[in-house]
């Protein structure tokens, strides 16, 4: 099913009203929210094709666009499907290494919007049901929820994954663990060097 351009403008319209309403009632969320003035970054489900621009404002809210021109710091792209996978997954980190979605740019505002926004309590439903239907609204905002719980999740993982990468299996840095017992050799060689040197 293709969705309509004005069917997509008044679902990003009415999201846009519905998060910048909330972020109104929290001031310390405009105040993280305004740090990310700037950066874009893009959601891109292609079945059913239904993009959304994400526009953090110095003013602390949130911009939402059907179309944006310029770059792009960070798009996460894939199927419906593949978001509610990653939705409903235990792992939502290794779910987007292995699964059908693709992540392009810098996953760090990505990270952070999702932070922000997750801490919000906002009623999703409310206003994209007032101007879809009861049906598409429900769809919506519960497939909106799942993703920005997905975020919160995946920015966690993603990290501590990529840590466990580093350290275990690409060998790029030491475990702690080795760094420490290193050290700690180095300094008996230093002690042995030094009694030696005094023997001497």
């Amino acid at each position: 099913m293709i969705v309509s351009p004005t069917l997509h403008t008044a679902a990003v319209a009415a999201l846009e009203q519905a998060v910048n309403g909330a972020l109104a009632l929290s001031p310390h969320s405009r105040r993280e929210l305004a740090a990310l003035a700037g950066r874009v970054l893009a959601i891109d489900c292609t079945a059913p094709p239904f993009s959304v621009y994400l526009l953090p404002t110095a003013d602390g809210e949130l911009g939402l666009r059907g179309v944006h021109e310029g770059a792009v710091d960070t798009r996460v792209r894939g199927s419906g499907s593949a978001f509610a996978e990653l939705a409903g997954s235990a792992d939502p980190a290794a779910t987007l290494v292995n699964g059908e979605l693709s992540l392009e740019g810098n996953s760090a505002p990505l990270t952070e919007l999702s932070r922000i926004v997750a801490d919000l309590d906002v009623d999703w439903e409310a206003p994209l049901v007032d101007t879809l239907g009861d049906v598409a609204g429900h769809q919506l905002a519960a497939a909106l929820r799942d993703l920005f719980r997905f975020g919160l999740h995946a920015g966690r993982s993603l990290t501590r994954q990529l840590d466990e990468f580093l350290h275990e299996e690409a060998r790029v840095t030491p475990p702690r663990a080795e760094l420490e017992d290193f050290y700690s050799d180095v300094q008996a060689l230093g002690l042995a060097v030094d009694r030696l040197g005094a023997r001497l």
